[in-house]
């Protein structure tokens, strides 16, 4: 016999029970800072002298070191800045020699790259003026800007993960999620 009146559990019961533990988690909602950027999101600078201020096109100068951003509801004004796998690189290029399988994440020749390395998770902030590439302090590893976030030098796993952008309203928006994983694999 199974059923609370036998104070035991059914086998379905028991996995039922098991999966709600494992998957309840995952059904939680996030806050909303802790969500990642959402299609109409726009950006606002994370750092310099324009901090919190909606990134409009041209304060973004061409082949310029990238600027960090964060995403931010307009409705609610909530600021995605809950998780650090949240901030992107933005920078301006010429749209003309982005490879063309990318070229639709671009806005007005700007490009937004996840700020966190694929090798340890440090944070992408060096820049390479000279190749036009991200570079992280930690190990080295460059990313090309022009192709993806293309792994070129180091021992980063893959690309940076590409955010798409649109111009609306005169300030830059996100225009859908991320393009490739956010973040680094911990090696156990």
């Amino acid at each position: 016999m199974t059923g609370a009146s036998s104070g035991k559990l059914s086998r379905r019961s028991l996995l039922g029970l098991v999966s709600a533990i494992t998957v309840a988690p995952q059904l939680r909602a996030q806050p909303p800072n802790r969500m990642r950027p959402q299609a109409g999101d726009e950006l606002v600078f994370d750092d310099g002298p324009s901090l919190g201020e909606v990134v409009r096109p041209n304060l973004i100068e061409l082949h310029a070191r990238p600027v960090a951003a964060l995403a931010r509801d307009p409705a609610s004004g909530v600021l995605r800045d809950g998780s650090r796998l949240n901030r992107v690189m933005l920078t301006r290029i010429d749209p003309e020699e982005l490879a063309p399988r990318f070229q639709a994440n671009a806005a007005g020749g700007i490009v937004a790259y996840s700020a966190v390395c694929t090798h340890t998770g440090c944070d992408v902030f060096n820049w390479d003026e000279e190749q036009l590439r991200m570079a992280c302090p930690c190990h080295e590893s460059q990313f090309d800007i022009y192709d993806g976030g293309r792994v070129v030098g180091g021992p980063a796993p893959r690309p940076l993960a590409m955010l798409p952008l649109e111009i609306a309203g005169g300030a830059v928006r996100v225009a859908g999620p991320f393009r490739g994983r956010v973040g680094f694999q911990q090696a156990f």
